[in-house]
């Protein structure tokens, strides 16, 4: 096992030297789940909240937060990203809401954390938008789906059943 890049020779926490790392295209993709009640799912897929337009807001938080992602995540570097998705689907199947972020950059880092990030918030503002109505919803499966680039090349998550 390969150790961890954020500590020094001494073991402590620091921001991992990214100089000589050839600048690559980088992208990544994650995913993250809210599970709510059937009222709920359906005044948002509605558009009947008092609060307005919740998927629209949310996706606006999610890509808000992948711009910021160096000021939430100790030692994650500023990133100039260069294309930031977030996609919000109602699933009536399952009673929830799917999001799907995806982050790009050209740069000497990868994005997994701007991608992780922007599911992660925009599954926050939904709960935010609507816990006066649905306070058990839960937020769930915050996961990388997938990355490409830079040293390590492309990686997928393999289909779970």
């Amino acid at each position: 096992m390969s150790r961890l890049t954020h500590l020094d020779e001494q073991g402590r926490a620091s921001m991992v030297d990214v100089s000589e790392k050839a600048v690559t295209s980088r992208e990544a993709v994650a995913s993250a789940r809210v599970r709510m009640q059937p009222e709920t799912l359906k005044l948002i897929a509605e558009g009947g909240h008092k609060k307005g337009d919740v998927l629209a807001v949310a996706r606006i938080a999610g890509i808000q937060a992948a711009k910021r992602t160096h000021e939430l995540i100790p030692l994650c570097h500023p990133l100039l990203l260069t294309g930031i998705r977030v996609e919000l689907s109602v699933n009536e199947d399952e009673c929830c809401i799917d999001i799907e972020a995806g982050c790009r950059v050209s740069g000497q880092t990868g994005v997994e954390m701007e991608a992780l990030t922007a599911a992660s918030v925009a599954a926050l503002t939904l709960y935010d938008m609507c816990k006066a109505v649905d306070r058990g919803m839960v937020i769930e499966s915050v996961q990388l789906l997938e990355k490409q680039g830079g040293k390590s090349g492309h990686w997928r998550r393999e289909e779970q059943e």
